[in-house]
């Protein structure tokens, strides 16, 4: 009945817009895709990833999200640690996991303190 996942929505604070295009474009490569006009108004910043979409939506009385998160994968353990080393250049604490045998993978936070997760395919 499902086919895949259309886009992951994070919830970020109000007027983080560029904020979030310097962190998703800017340190993670993502592009950024236009809104729909319709959606314009309730601000906030859409990016591709992959054949899915990643949404920053934002909500007026924020909490990050410390459990619930994204899964970003990568093509292989090279990669991950290219990305790992991207984010801690740029300031991001990177936490590696080891609690899944055969599988290379790290947590990071976004800007607001949302949860992220980076794994190799």
């Amino acid at each position: 009945m499902i086919d895949g996942i259309d886009h992951v929505a994070l919830a970020a604070p109000p007027g983080s817009e560029e904020e979030a295009r310097r962190f998703f474009s800017g340190v993670l490569g993502l592009e950024e895709l236009p809104k729909p006009e319709s959606q314009i108004k309730y601000g906030g910043t859409w990016f591709a990833c992959g054949s899915q979409q990643l949404h920053v939506g934002i909500q007026e009385e924020f909490t990050p999200a410390q459990r619930a998160h994204p899964a970003f994968s990568v093509d292989g353990a090279e990669r991950l640690a290219a990305v790992a080393a991207r984010l801690g250049g740029a300031g991001v604490e990177v936490t590696w996991d080891q609690e899944l045998p055969g599988t290379a993978r790290f947590y990071a936070t976004d800007p607001w303190g949302n949860r992220l997760e980076f794994t190799a395919v």
